[in-house]
């Protein structure tokens, strides 16, 4: 158990953090929800954070248009149906279903959910009835599940009736989950790249979470290669034009289900491109405090910009006649105030909210009942910001070490973990693993040849005679030298007959572009080496 101390003023106790969700909620607590709730940071922007929040296993987003595979998704990684599911080529999932980890399987309706102060969804009651009974949750016992937790969305429809019949705002619901789960992944089909309109503005809602996107190009067995470049650098363009960042998305390109690949080509290309996917999706549990405390941080650095912008609105309010033209006014030249915040500040424009967005939810509030400045809250966040954090960054890395490898197990992850059908099992260092004979025997004659060409003296070629003929290949030096380490089995400085073999059927290893082995497998190691230290 770990913990550090701070102390406020000299008559507080220290407080105490024994983990960093007790650090993260009790700092939101005591010093930022001060601030949010004096500025009504909550009516702006995002609704207050609650225990459940601090306390959540990491959850994944799913989000695409209709019949893009999300809920086949969900199916693959964890090899089993659950409650609600539904899957077809028409827009079948019209709820947002929360897939989590119980001990009896069944569904919890949104209204029930939203009352639960163990799950992370409460806040979720402000967008009404409409939207509650479009969600729930599907509980059922499941490896996969008990370390992560998956949310999935109706799929997207394009056209203006379907996005105003759905009775309540989908961007701002997907914005409110992106603002809270570890990873949003965003589905498209192969053979449906038109980005709709509503799907473009789920897109920019969010805008702030690029961080946590990954985009999965799915049904990519369904077309050949070439058409695949093509559909790849469409898919590319359309991004660009919506995310509008330097940094180009992260796409994985697969057939995310456990049917044959129609078009098998790009096995290869489809395997790798999961696995990444997988050791991503692996690696949310292991990083789930450190997002956490990322997205705190983000949150408090809007909740200054916001408290400064409510606090210069103030201060520019008459105090008896002219309210209504000067509110109207204010909210024109918004733009102009946040200028003079951020040079007044030294504040990145970064940090501003939506220009636009903010000024139609200005329009609707009561600018006489916003609070001027106070310094104390400005300072205790600050406070938060420059020291608090630092030290919860520590315990971080305490946990981190003092816990065992976290990570996703179950499912569609234990499937090539190990074995012959692991990534790569059989290719590159590791071909000839199963075989009785030495892989490299195959190839012994052509190499001997050379070999004798380089005049051995006792069987053996110095490091320099190798060199001239290790050169020929390209390679760089750092990757001959680790070949030549690798080689000299009996680290005596030669190279024998065996070992230059080996030298160069590791040369061809690389050249074929696989990775290097950190040391020499045992399968690879010369017969004549075998048995000695």
């Amino acid at each position: 158990m770990f913990s550090w101390s701070n102390k406020n003023g000299k008559k507080k106790d220290p407080e105490l953090f024994q983990t960093v969700s007790d650090g993260l909620r009790r700092l939101y607590r005591t010093k930022l929800f001060p601030l949010e709730d004096t500025y009504r940071f909550h009516d702006f922007h995002s609704p207050a954070l609650e225990d459940a929040d601090f306390d959540n296993k990491p959850m994944v987003l799913l989000v695409g248009q209709y019949s893009t595979g999300k809920t086949t998704f969900i199916r693959h990684l964890m090899e089993q149906d659950f409650p609600g599911m539904r899957i077809g080529p028409e827009p079948t999932t019209d709820s947002f279903i929360a897939v989590m980890h119980g001990e009896q399987e069944g569904v919890i309706p949104g209204n029930a959910l939203v009352v639960d102060p163990k799950k992370p969804f409460r806040k979720l009651n402000a967008f009404g009835n409409a939207f509650l009974n479009r969600f729930m949750c599907a509980q059922m016992p499941n490896p996969v599940l008990e370390s992560i937790s998956i949310i999935d969305t109706p799929g997207i429809l394009s056209g203006e009736k379907q996005r105003i019949s759905r009775g309540y705002d989908f961007a701002a619901v997907l914005e409110w989950f992106a603002e809270r789960v570890d990873r949003i992944i965003l589905l498209f089909d192969a053979h449906k790249l038109d980005i709709s309109d509503e799907f473009s503005e789920v897109i920019k809602a969010l805008k702030n979470h690029e961080d946590k996107m990954r985009v999965v190009l799915n049904k990519a067995d369904q077309i050949g290669t070439q058409q695949l470049m093509r559909v790849y650098g469409a898919l590319m363009w359309s991004l660009g034009k919506i995310i509008n960042t330097p940094e180009v998305v992260r796409v994985y390109i697969g057939s995310f289900w456990a049917q044959p690949l129609l078009v098998p080509d790009n096995r290869k290309l489809f395997e790798a491109e999961e696995q990444d996917l997988f050791r991503d999706i692996q690696g949310l549990p292991r990083n789930a405090a450190l997002r956490k405390l990322n997205d705190l941080i983000k949150r408090a650095r809007l909740a200054k910009v916001h408290a400064y912008i409510i606090s210069s609105l103030k201060k520019e309010m008459p105090s008896v006649f002219g309210k209504e033209n000067k509110k109207k006014e204010l909210i024109a030249n918004l733009g102009e105030i946040y200028l003079k915040i951020e040079k007044e500040h030294q504040i990145s424009p970064g940090d501003f909210p939506s220009l636009k967005k903010m000024q139609e939810i200005l329009a609707g509030q009561d600018f006489t009942k916003f609070q001027s400045m106070k310094p104390k809250l400005l300072e205790a966040v600050e406070d938060m910001l420059a020291n608090d954090i630092a030290k919860l960054m520590t315990l971080v890395r305490q946990e981190e070490a003092a816990m065992p490898s976290q990570s996703v197990k179950g499912g569609a992850f234990e499937g090539t973990m190990n074995g012959p059908f692991g990534h790569g099992y059989g290719e590159g260092a590791g071909e000839g693993i199963d075989e009785l004979e030495w892989v490299v025997a195959r190839d012994k004659p052509s190499y001997d040849e050379i070999f004798y060409t380089l005049s051995p003296i006792n069987g053996k070629v110095s490091g320099a005679s190798a060199k001239k003929e290790m050169v020929k290949s390209k390679l760089p030096n750092t990757v001959l030298g680790k070949i030549w380490k690798l080689a000299d089995v009996d680290r005596d400085g030669f190279l024998d007959d065996e070992e230059f073999a080996l030298a160069n059927h590791l040369i061809k290893v690389k050249l074929e572009g696989h990775e290097l082995p950190a040391e020499l497998p045992p399968h690879l190691v010369p017969p004549s080496k075998r048995g000695q230290e």
